[in-house]
């Protein structure tokens, strides 16, 4: 039976699939695929591999699970597919074990004699060449055929295959290269190992000025010596008039009279601009020979064009590429300060975030560290950035895996609603298994902590329910996205009064509860700011 294994398309995680067994993936240190992404969930999906086939299911995720492209609960992949946790790709791969054949059937396959499918003609077997060599397998040591281009031949109809095979083998080599300074170099070094020229450069149009920039120079000995050599009454020809340049006497040439071919003792040279596929100037390639007038021609100045072509090609995905990844990391960075649904509402409203908000029924929920004060009265401060910083990962993990917002940190606290900005129908009953689970996380870590001698720590809860105003809050520069209003205080004066390991909820968000827990109703508490006692009740856990 083929086996299967995921491989992340940025090469850098493998796993085989077992037979029978669910691999769970996740951000969890324990998890079997561990991803280690804003965007992946500490429990996000499980991969199960059965009469071979690859099951994947969502495990309520904050971000889903993608199989080429479409958002599934439960699905199945197959050999090629791409399956996305959060924003992390993978691809299902089959690995088929090496079946051996009788050596009598390959050399028949092989002459093409005696072995033909049934209902099958072959009309024509053309042998393809093999892509070994590369480049350097199709270039000769010197030019030939009256150019300076290093293709050999006996025919011009052989030098034109050549050439076309030369040309798709640089565009499969530049496209191995995505940054782009590394790709200009390459582009150089492709040019000198094609063409007999004394120097190449490479400019590209500033975007903001429109200026031409120096990128890359090289001598033919290797030495970079800057761009100076560039003619700027070419170069600029060239972009401004989008035009191929051959000159070969650029000193007596009528159309250039500048001062920097005299000053470079410029012979021969020829310079295209590098357009990109929408038909955007992106800059230059120049070469030049200094011993000799009349050093190109016709056939030069063609193969530079469509090698320019490839090369702005492969310039404009590098771009394209770059900007990918630069936009990936600002949603990345952006989902570690908001929960993911509200970076997603944020990120997909039209025009500026505005000012102001409305009144709506909100669930608040308020953490709190106990005895936190004095404790960190006997830590330094690499201590308590530690603590804190383990503490709140999880628990922030536990809001966004059930579906909150995180509203802010007030210290040692967490302020988290569910209900605004986007309400779901059971957000009452997310908000108190996110709960649960939170003290059930921390009892998790004070084992972890305990064991590495560290101090453990207890929270209390409180949970209210309430009409309040949710809206972004602020400056025109500084805004926050939070929740105002009677509710809230509420909320924070239960979670004030919460002994260690409690979770003391309010009878209004009891009330909301579709699947309430155990719990045991306390004596009214008199709260600041209130008039009367609130009905208060205990969770069982």
């Amino acid at each position: 039976m083929p086996g299967f294994k995921l491989i992340s398309t940025t090469g850098d995680q493998t796993i085989d699939l077992p037979e029978g067994r669910a691999i769970v993936v996740g951000r969890a240190v324990t998890s079997d695929l561990p991803i280690y992404d804003p965007t992946v969930s500490r429990r996000h999906a499980e991969v199960t591999l059965a009469d071979g086939s690859v099951s994947v299911k969502d495990l309520g995720s904050s971000n889903g699970t993608y199989i080429n492209g479409t958002q599934i609960s439960e699905s199945t992949a197959g050999d090629g597919d791409i399956v996305t946790f959060g924003k992390v790709a993978f691809k299902v791969h089959q690995a088929t074990p090496a079946v051996s054949r009788p050596a009598t059937k390959l050399a028949a396959e092989a002459s093409g004699v005696g072995v033909k499918p049934p209902e099958a003609t072959i009309v024509r077997q053309v042998p393809l060449e093999a892509a070994a060599g590369g480049i350097e397998g199709k270039v000769a040591g010197r030019p030939s055929g009256g150019t300076q281009l290093k293709v050999p031949g006996e025919s011009v109809e052989e030098r034109q295959s050549r050439k076309l095979s030369l040309l798709l083998d640089i565009s499969k080599e530049l496209s191995k290269q995505q940054e782009v300074d590394k790709l200009l170099q390459k582009i150089v070094d492709i040019t000198f190992q094609v063409m007999s020229v004394d120097r190449v450069s490479i400019l590209m149009v500033e975007e903001r000025s429109g200026e031409l920039v120096p990128r890359v120079s090289k001598n033919r000995l290797g030495d970079s010596g800057g761009s100076r050599h560039v003619p700027q009454s070419i170069a600029r020809r060239a972009v401004s008039e989008r035009l191929a340049i051959l000159t070969d006497n650029a000193a007596a040439d009528e159309r250039f009279k500048g001062k920097s071919i005299m000053m470079q003792s410029v012979r021969s040279a020829m310079c295209t601009p590098l357009i990109s596929s929408e038909g955007k100037v992106l800059g230059i390639i120049y070469v030049d020979n200094l011993t000799a007038t009349h050093s190109f021609g016709d056939e030069d100045l063609e193969f530079l064009i469509a090698f320019s072509g490839i090369a702005a090609v492969s310039i404009e995905n590098s771009h394209l590429t770059d900007r990918i990844r630069r936009e990936a990391v600002v949603v990345a960075n952006f989902q570690r300060y908001f929960a993911p649904n509200l970076a997603a509402q944020i990120a997909n409203q039209q025009g500026a975030v505005q000012l102001g908000g409305s009144k709506r029924p909100v669930f608040i929920f308020f953490s709190d560290i106990r005895g936190f004060t004095p404790m960190s009265e006997k830590m330094n401060p690499d201590e308590i950035a530690t603590l804190l910083t383990e503490y709140f990962t999880e628990m922030v993990e536990i809001i966004f895996e059930h579906g909150g917002t995180l509203d802010k940190f007030i210290g040692d606290a967490i302020m988290a609603i569910w209900g605004a900005p986007i309400p779901h129908e059971d957000d009452a009953d997310r908000a108190m298994r996110a709960a649960i689970d939170m003290q059930r996380g921390l009892g998790e870590l004070n084992t972890k902590w305990t064991a590495q001698g560290r101090q453990p720590v207890n929270i209390g809860i409180g949970i209210n329910f309430g009409e309040v105003f949710a809206g972004n809050i602020g400056s025109e520069r500084r805004l926050e996205y939070t929740v105002i209003g009677d509710a809230v205080n509420t909320a924070s004066r239960l979670c004030s009064k919460a002994a260690p390991g409690e979770i003391l909820i309010s009878e209004p968000f009891y009330k909301a509860l579709k699947q309430p827990p155990k719990v045991e109703a306390l004596e009214p508490l008199q709260l600041k700011g209130k008039a009367q006692a609130v009905p208060v009740y205990r969770v069982n856990r």
